[in-house]
């Protein structure tokens, strides 16, 4: 992965090319703990796409399911109508962190995915991925231990979705940010935030004008610097204190 931009943890777009076994995300994505031969036969069904512009979509709720997708640069929403005819944000995605997962037992996506900045993906399809998930058993075990981790992350939200306060649920969620961010070896304390003030009060649960209270409230007390979506953790340990078990 190029290093940052100004120290920041701005993703810059990998060449399009570059093998699963050469890629940075290497450990983060499908090829960990399979063998040199199953990567290579995964390496064969993977098409690296050309990049996606932003506010551009991935694929759209109700749309037939082909693919899941790793995102290798940039970030992505993920969100789904409600009743009343607007849109709740379900997720925001990372590089290194698989998109589609949740369309797999329909066979439609149950919500739409689109670039949140220009961002990269590897699009892996589904009935290739089954068939060589046969014939590679340790590609099976990973794909596993993915749904696992998408059921843990689910559980997560569902966390931070109880916390009380809006003060813990934007501390949770800037903490996660930092973990999955370093992670993937990036600055966890210095980055962009590529969504808007709008989109984490509608994944949060919460009225714009509370998010924008709370990062001020934050900044104000020492816990961050905040630019516009330019964030700087100062303080982890009392951030994470905020965010809570």
């Amino acid at each position: 992965m190029p290093a940052p931009h100004n120290n920041t943890a701005v993703i810059e777009l990998n060449q399009l090319r570059v093998a699963c076994k050469d890629c940075s995300l290497f450990q983060l994505c499908l090829p960990h703990g399979i063998s040199e031969a199953d990567l290579a036969l995964l390496d064969k069904i993977i098409d690296r796409r050309r990049p996606l512009a932003r506010g551009k979509h991935l694929f759209e709720v109700g749309g037939p399911f082909r693919s899941i997708y790793v995102v290798r640069s940039g970030s992505v929403k993920t969100f789904a109508p409600t009743p009343d005819g607007e849109e709740q944000v379900t997720g925001f995605h990372l590089p290194g962190e698989l998109v589609g997962l949740d369309a797999i037992s329909t066979g439609t996506h149950p919500c739409s995915a689109v670039a949140l900045e220009t961002a990269s993906f590897c699009e892996i399809p589904f009935d290739q991925l089954e068939d060589l998930s046969e014939e590679a058993r340790g590609l099976g075990r990973q794909l596993l231990r993915i749904l696992s981790r998408e059921i843990h992350d689910d559980h997560e939200l569902l966390k931070l979705m109880g916390k009380h306060s809006a003060e813990a649920r934007l501390a949770a969620l800037l903490v996660s940010f930092m973990s999955r961010l370093e992670r993937r070896g990036l600055s966890g304390r210095d980055f962009h935030l590529s969504m808007s003030r709008h989109d984490i009060s509608n994944y949060l649960g919460l009225a714009v004008e509370t998010v924008s209270r709370v990062f001020s409230r934050f900044q104000q007390d020492g816990l961050l610097t905040v630019d516009r979506r330019h964030v700087i953790i100062n303080d982890v340990e009392r951030l994470k204190a905020v965010a809570g078990p």
